[in-house]
């Protein structure tokens, strides 16, 4: 073999040995952020990675001339020098709020149970069809702010006379910060009949949708809760407790899903430090308190292109070339830690079924064509709540119902106020209870 093409076969092993080498101290490196849980904003296992590399380098260059003791350490500063992001904010790590609206303006409320919560009120714009009763809306998250989307249909309420107020839960939106051992399921149930108990208008009417519809629909199984509540809307909820939530059932018609085009926008995890944090977190490897991330840090890198196809989920497979920009980047607000957190303590939580079926609070179940929840967190409440009067099985929509496509909005009034005002539905009561088995076979 020519001496050229024995150098080459030489120098191409030393470069696989160099790449394993640095893969391996990697490799290390993020098994040590899983062990310590981000101490130190991911220092303590990037020192331990860089010592232990500096101790191999020191070892395998022992016999070698002093020169040549370097070549091991070259490894060790590459991938010192890639793992070194992570341990480097890029965003500030104080929270940054969203700026006012410019069409609502911001209150914010300190609750008995110690939240500071923005608070957001559209009074009636018609005072001729002013209804007496205030009706407070629970959005979605968990731990996100009120999107504009939201805010545009809570305006289409005001203009059918209602008293409309709406809430971002602690730790979403413009709402203060809870320390993250605090976000717990049954935090925004306390949260809620504190707003209430705030507002003093007596009982109010409440439309909680995704898991706001959790929230409330464990508020009607809590009987000092569902005292100050009039009539419940409950709208595509998640799982009410944990065995609702281990509950490997079929969602709904087909979403778009994996049909969608990709969200545009700058992505926190193209960035290694927020990649990381929330890989591992989602993994379950790193904890929500993490010490990599602060809570504040990881909130104001999050982006709406973060979510990825979890927002096409929301929409029919034929709407999906057509999905509404659903906020603005200035408005945007979600924290993927506490929500996390939320989420592990429902699927702690014990079954709520037995204090559900007593509950007296008049309800109504929405339930979507192409809904991206699991169908028996929606036919769970149905079954075990006796007060639910109606259902509503909106057609045409996904999880997001109002959404301001075609005339989804003036339809996802009429139901709701059709309900409000015990005037008989625009669509059938459909499932009943009875009807649940068929539904569940048939509307898949």
């Amino acid at each position: 073999m020519p001496t050229s093409a024995i150098r080459l076969v030489r120098f191409t092993g030393r470069l696989l040995l160099a790449l394993a080498a640095v893969t391996t101290l990697v490799v290390v490196f993020l098994a040590l952020i899983a062990l310590t849980d981000g101490a130190g904003s991911g220092l303590a296992a990037w020192l331990t990675t860089l010592g232990v590399g500096a101790v191999l380098a020191m070892w395998l260059g022992r016999r070698r001339t002093w020169p040549a003791r370097l070549v091991p350490f070259l490894p060790v500063v590459v991938a010192a020098a890639l793992t070194a992001s992570v341990c480097i904010p890029t965003v500030p790590t104080a929270r940054r709020y969203p700026p006012a609206l410019p069409f609502v303006t911001t209150q914010h409320w300190s609750l008995a149970t110690g939240s500071r919560v923005a608070v957001y009120h559209y009074p009636p714009a018609n005072p001729g069809t002013r209804h007496p009763i205030p009706l407070v809306y629970l959005n979605g998250g968990p731990v996100r702010g009120i999107s504009v989307l939201d805010h545009r249909f809570l305006q289409l309420l005001a203009r059918q006379g209602y008293d409309v107020y709406a809430y971002e839960q602690a730790g979403g939106g413009r709402s203060d910060l809870l320390p993250m051992s605090q976000y717990t399921i049954s935090r925004p149930v306390r949260d809620l009949a504190a707003f209430v108990d705030r507002l003093n208008k007596g009982k109010v009417d409440i439309l909680g949708f995704s898991s706001g519809g959790a929230v409330l629909t464990r508020a009607l199984a809590d009987p000092s809760v569902a005292a100050r509540l009039h009539r419940a809307i409950i709208a595509e909820p998640g799982p009410m407790d944990g065995p609702t939530a281990r509950i490997a059932g079929h969602k709904g018609r087909k979403s778009a899903r994996g049909i969608a085009p990709a969200m545009t926008g700058p992505r926190s995890t193209h960035v290694p430090r927020y990649a990381v944090a929330f890989g591992l977190m989602r993994l379950g490897l790193l904890t929500p308190d993490t010490g990599l991330i602060g809570q504040a840090e990881g909130d104001n890198a999050f982006t709406a292109a973060d979510l990825g196809s979890d927002t096409a989920s929301a929409y029919c497979a034929r709407d999906a070339h057509r999905i509404p920009a659903e906020d603005t980047a200035q408005n945007f607000s979600f924290s993927p830690a506490a929500s996390l957190r939320i989420q592990q303590t429902v699927k702690d939580s014990p079954s709520i079924a037995s204090k559900l079926r007593r509950s007296r609070t008049p309800a109504m179940l929405m339930i979507a064509e192409c809904s991206s929840q699991v169908r028996q967190w929606e036919t769970t409440v149905l079954a075990n709540d006796p007060a639910i009067q109606r259902t509503q099985y909106m057609p045409g929509v996904g999880h997001h119902m109002w959404n301001g496509l075609d005339d989804n909005n003036d339809r996802a009034v009429a139901v709701i106020t059709a309900f409000l005002q015990g005037k008989p539905a625009p669509l059938p009561n459909s499932p009943t209870r009875d009807e649940i088995p068929t539904f569940l076979r048939d509307h898949k």
